[in-house]
């Protein structure tokens, strides 16, 4: 089980990114991705989350309505679309998987995660 988190770089406020976690190794189907970040200086958070079928989707209460979780099982990828990015959105994002379905209560506990990407770095400047 593998997944290759791509796409971070440097922005300035309010600009957009995308970031893909790219699996192999298993099907995306039957697994609950999610997206964690961890800036400067703090402990790593969940961010986003979404179940095997994408029905269910869960947000940190600081980016809803800005960042939007996306999969597209049929190649395996998981996005996060960031949009009207601030400087404290500055910070290393991974992605996660786990074949836990999620609940609002749980999908925020990295225990529950299983296999871990690389992570991507995000900077944001004001």
């Amino acid at each position: 089980v593998q997944l290759q988190a791509s796409g971070g770089g440097l922005v300035q406020a309010g600009e957009s990114l995308r970031l893909s976690c790219a699996t192999s190794g298993f099907t995306l189907d039957y697994y609950t991705i999610a997206w964690f970040r961890q800036a400067p200086g703090k402990e790593r958070e969940g961010v986003s989350c979404a179940s095997y079928s994408g029905n269910r989707k869960f947000y940190v209460d600081s980016v809803k309505g800005r960042f939007t979780i996306s999969r597209d099982n049929n190649k395996n990828t998981a996005y996060l679309l960031m949009n009207s990015l601030k400087p404290e959105d500055t910070a290393v994002y991974y992605c996660a998987a786990t074949t836990v379905s999620p609940l609002s209560s749980t999908w925020r506990r990295e225990e529950i995660y299983n296999s871990w990407g690389q992570g991507t770095l995000v900077t944001v400047s004001s």
